[in-house]
């Protein structure tokens, strides 16, 4: 490979990032946007040396299978990996990137949005408004909970999952967490947070419960409908890592019967299609993926993609190499 490799963007990213990688890279971009199909990305991948994808491409086992794919090094955009096979890029020998911790504070600051949005109904209330149907002020009218004193139920303690429960102390929430492996207890103290290794009792337990894990084998619909059953009536779930982590018909189902106090999703199972159920429902606020979308996250993250492939090109390791499930 030349010292100048071909890389194909899937997706429009921000203009400087573009810019910068035109200036180091011979690069093809994605003028319109629109997501790349099976054959697209097929095409791309036996046309490039560097693949730059998102969380909207498959990048499945069958694009590593051709004799004629070129390509050596996949910079995803992002952090999470989940639509990437890891087994098969590493039985092609493509090496995988990403970007972590770019966007942990725009996630957290979504998560609190969210942890805040539902239990006061600023969706419901927004609607009633804009519909002109509001009636004014009622010592009864729109009544929410107050999140002080509740506790939060986090799932997953990563990054994102330690900066929720950073900005979660500051409004009187208690924390409580499950984490494949305890933080050290300097961490814990610093974050006012305690550790519950049983799953099914911190749901059980929990007031407003917050989802922070990557998606795989293990964690596909891990709130699955015996777990939504086993939630308080007036409890809670927020998520903004990924749909598939939630049984999202049991949810729904659960929502419609009042059998849980509401919910706050940022992902769903089929995005960018939204199950028409949920739409109908109150209890809710619905965000379309917007929890990475900042200006400065998106500038930052594509920055690291342009690293990793400069760095890679070099014929150094990339930093940001996936080794195993999310880096």
């Amino acid at each position: 490979m030349s010292n100048t490799p071909k890389v194909i963007i899937t997706r429009r990213l921000a203009p400087a990032v573009e810019a910068r990688m035109a200036e180091l890279f011979d690069v093809e971009t994605n003028s319109d946007d629109t997501p790349m199909d099976a054959a697209a990305l097929a095409d791309a991948m036996r046309n490039c040396d560097v693949l730059v994808p998102t969380v909207t491409d498959d990048i499945n086992a069958a694009l590593f299978a051709g004799d004629d794919m070129r390509t050596k090094l996949i910079a995803n955009f992002g952090a999470g990996v989940d639509h990437i096979d890891l087994k098969a890029a590493r039985a092609a020998n493509v090496l995988i990137t990403n970007t972590p911790g770019v966007f942990t504070d725009d996630t957290a600051d979504m998560t609190m949005a969210l942890i805040l949005g539902v239990p006061r109904r600023l969706s419901e209330g927004s609607k009633l408004l804009r519909a002109g149907e509001w009636q004014g002020w009622s010592p009864s009218g729109m009544l929410g909970h107050r999140i002080g004193g509740k506790t939060l139920g986090i799932i997953g303690m990563g990054r994102i999952g330690q900066a929720v429960a950073h900005r979660a102390r500051a409004f009187g929430l208690n924390i409580r967490y499950h984490n494949r492996r305890r933080l050290p207890e300097s961490l814990e103290q610093m974050l006012g947070a305690s550790y519950e290794p049983d799953l099914d009792t911190l749901i059980a337990a929990s007031d407003i419960l917050s989802l922070h894990c990557p998606h795989n084998d293990e964690t596909h619909e891990m709130i699955n409908a015996d777990r939504i059953t086993s939630m308080r009536p007036d409890a809670y779930l927020i998520n903004t890592s990924r749909g598939e982590l939630i049984d999202e018909e049991a949810l729904i189902t659960a929502l419609e019967q009042g059998k849980i106090g509401g919910a706050g999703l940022d992902v769903y199972t089929h995005e960018p299609a939204v199950n028409p159920r949920l739409l109908e429902v109150n209890n809710t606020v619905l965000m379309p993926h917007l929890g990475s979308a900042t200006f400065e996250g998106r500038e930052a993250s594509g920055m690291r993609v342009v690293a990793n492939i400069q760095i890679w090109s070099d014929g150094h390791r990339p930093p940001d190499q996936v080794l195993d499930g999310w880096a």
